[in-house]
């Protein structure tokens, strides 16, 4: 057989079986127009608008000869996505501090005990100070005796020269300065609350021998507590100071506590991809504790996105789309994905609420086919049942 002969036969077998591709095989035009045909050649191979088989759900698929095909649809639905934020974080007093002595020496008391409650400035611990209180009483002394000899002087100025009256005068500075130095290293011997708040386990007890590192008591000042916690990144731009927050305490389940954003770190962390967040929650009666566990929700106005049902999303070469009935007619309509769930597909497209998209019946559509919808075709049956 001449080669021009096997070229005709093979042409024409290819032809034959890219027609019953087109008229047998679902979604058959996508492959055809994947594989570079042009549309208006796919179209006259695969027409939409066929006759219809019954397939799946009371969708029909096309055959040979006219009509509209029949398809189910759902509506598009708006939601709103990247509104809510939950995290974990770890409570701290809204000051804390570990009291030390300013001087060395032996406990003669500790006036209060774990768990109380002290005021600014209020003794909580004394060392022995008997050393101190001798010299704060020549110190007292010398001041007065420089005194008294300043008034002599003064009394006799005119018999005394200039520079015994401003000798006297700089020697009662001088005394007065010392006596200032031993009242300050006797007060020193009360160890002090430097405000208020609630004292911790003390572990030392009289006659113990302290120095300037030993520590005495952790006061917590717990009237507001703070909170830090951290968030992913795509909510940087979203949190700011002030905003409200509410927390709930592991230790107390199902009582909610609110507060505000007190402060925001300065920087991603590279490791964790998380902004540090400081919140500051009330605690006028005393229900919380430094070092509980929090559970902060945060609330934003989030971002609207359509979503459609996962079943009515499809894939060709150029990316995804679905199709949207718009009137009698069918249009491909490209989408982005923003995220899947088990019901909903969230995406980006020009789409909007109450948009008819098609969930059954996708393989024989075409880009401006006519379709018929499961209502419309039910809608006659029930009229007539009537």
């Amino acid at each position: 057989m001449r080669v021009w002969k096997q070229v005709l036969i093979s042409l024409g077998v290819i032809s034959a079986g890219v027609l019953l591709l087109g008229r047998f095989v679902p979604g058959a035009n996508d492959m055809l127009e994947a594989a570079g045909l042009p549309g208006t050649l796919v179209a006259a191979i695969a027409p939409a608008g066929e006759d219809e088989t019954k397939g799946e759900g009371g969708a029909r698929r096309s055959g040979f000869g006219g009509g509209p095909v029949l398809v189910s649809t759902k509506p598009v639905a708006m939601t709103v996505v990247n509104d809510r934020l939950n995290a974990i974080g770890d409570g701290e007093a809204i000051r804390t501090v570990t009291v030390t002595p300013y001087a060395t020496g032996n406990l003669t008391e500790v006036l209060v005990e774990s768990g109380s409650r002290v005021e600014q400035g209020q003794v909580i611990a004394r060392l022995d100070s008997d050393e101190q209180k001798i010299a704060a009483d020549q110190a007292r002394v010398g001041r007065e005796s420089a005194e008294q000899k300043l008034k002599r002087i003064e009394n006799l100025r005119s018999s005394m020269s200039i520079a015994d009256l401003q000798d006297a005068q700089t020697a009662l500075k001088a005394a007065e300065l010392a006596l200032q130095n031993a009242e300050l290293a006797l007060s020193r011997r009360d160890i002090t609350a430097p405000y208020g708040g609630v004292v911790g386990i003390i572990s030392v007890n009289p006659g113990d021998y302290v120095t300037t590192s030993t520590a005495i008591a952790r006061i917590d000042d717990r009237s507001e507590i703070l909170v830090d916690y951290w968030v992913p990144e795509r909510f940087a731009t979203s949190v700011r100071v002030g905003g409200e927050v509410t927390a709930t305490a592991v230790a107390r389940p199902g009582e909610t506590f609110p507060g505000a954003v007190q402060a925001i770190d300065n920087r991603i962390d590279q490791e964790s991809r998380t902004l540090r967040v400081r919140a500051r929650i009330d605690n006028p009666e005393d229900l919380l504790r430094a070092g509980m566990s929090f559970q902060v929700t945060m609330r934003f106005a989030g971002d609207l996105y359509p979503s459609v049902d996962p079943l009515s999303v499809q894939w060709s070469a150029d990316g995804s789309y679905v199709w949207r009935v718009k009137g009698e007619k069918v249009e491909r309509v490209p989408i982005h994905i923003v995220q899947r769930n088990p019901d909903r597909v969230l995406i980006k497209a020009a789409l909007a609420e109450g948009d008819q998209v098609v969930t059954e019946g996708l393989q024989t559509l075409r880009p401006g086919g006519a379709v018929r919808t499961v209502a419309e075709q039910q809608t006659p049956a029930v009229t007539e049942g009537s």
